[in-house]
């Protein structure tokens, strides 16, 4: 186990990103077509094809996810993933058509200081593809791929991973993109709202502080009073090699959005385009209760682990007035 959504098999990850422009994209390669559903409890989503995930809808599996900076303008990124599997022969077929199954979502990036002036069309298509192309078993955290551009209330944001096991030797991962209006650290200090959940030192085993004050409490927003309703989303994914129907991997989903507030403080609010897919690769059984509850728990647990690891990975952007990274205060 590495510690990463790629501990599935059959899952791949790959970043493209330009730090020039300081946004990115990250692909996530299923070998074979996987279950997958999503789950929106943010305010302002981006998504692509996420209507076809929907457990009443006809298509059963996807061949990959893509998570990307730029905005809606990042939303192109699905169309560069697309491409590379048409090429490679994947898609869902329709007589003698293959379309590709590609969903994804993205975060706003567009005002961390990269230079965003990249003329009529975008260059997120071009970076999904680069990322699909790259997809491997080993990938980079923190401020890489989709991750690159992102930021909190108070410190860079980035992209994470973590992956547990269930008591009955059902494997579960998660990957996120932390790019939250609110904070993933409690108050002025080190110390991460998902500490109860880390394992090993993950994420730099700090604990929590001896206790909360009002301070600590207060609310800390990305710009402020500032802060608008389409400048913020934190994007995560899980996948498992359990079996699931599309109903369960809802249901998974929904759980799993848990580890997000486990993880940011505030979470889910208007300001917001929080998403988690859930993806199912169907190599081993669950029970249909307690089975799924439990890997519920553990995928929710994956995530607020993903965000905390996003965060502490990341690498401050090269820009005036750009928010520190958490190893540059706290070391």
């Amino acid at each position: 186990m590495k510690n990463l959504l790629t501990d599935i098999p059959g899952v791949r990850v790959g970043h493209a990103d330009n730090a020039k422009l300081a946004s990115g994209v990250t692909a996530i390669m299923f070998d074979k077509p996987a279950t997958a559903a999503i789950d929106v409890r943010g305010g302002a989503p981006g998504t692509r094809e996420s209507a076809l995930l929907d457990p009443a809808n006809v298509v059963e599996g996807i061949d990959a996810v893509m998570l990307g900076g730029g905005s809606a303008f990042g939303l192109d990124a699905a169309g560069g993933v697309q491409a590379w599997l048409a090429e490679h022969g994947r898609g869902f077929a329709v007589r003698g058509a293959v379309i590709p199954i590609v969903t994804g979502a993205i975060v706003f990036d567009l005002l961390n200081g990269g230079d965003k002036s990249w003329g009529r069309f975008g260059p997120y298509r071009d970076l999904g593809y680069a990322a699909a192309a790259a997809a491997a078993a080993d990938f980079a955290l923190g401020s890489a791929g989709a991750g690159l551009g992102a930021t909190t209330a108070n410190l860079k944001g980035g992209l994470g991973s973590a992956s547990a096991v269930t008591s009955d030797g059902v494997k579960v991962a998660a990957i996120a993109v932390v790019n939250a209006v609110g904070s993933v650290t409690v108050g002025d200090g080190p110390w991460f709202w998902a500490a109860p959940f880390e394992v090993g030192e993950e994420y730099g085993r700090r604990g929590l502080p001896p206790n909360f004050t009002p301070e600590m409490l207060r609310m800390r927003l990305k710009g402020g009073n500032a802060a608008t309703s389409v400048e913020h989303t934190t994007l995560a994914l899980v996948a498992t090699d359990a079996a699931l129907t599309k109903a369960q991997a809802k249901r998974l989903a929904m759980i799993a959005q848990t580890g997000m507030a486990r993880a940011i403080y505030p979470v889910h609010s208007p300001l917001d385009g929080d998403v988690v897919f859930a993806a199912a690769t169907g190599e081993k059984p669950v029970d249909p209760r307690v089975g799924l509850t439990e890997l519920g728990m553990v995928a929710a647990n994956a995530i607020a682990r993903a965000i905390a690891r996003g965060v502490y990975t990341a690498t401050a952007l090269p820009f005036p007035g750009a928010l520190p990274a958490w190893k540059d205060r706290f070391g």
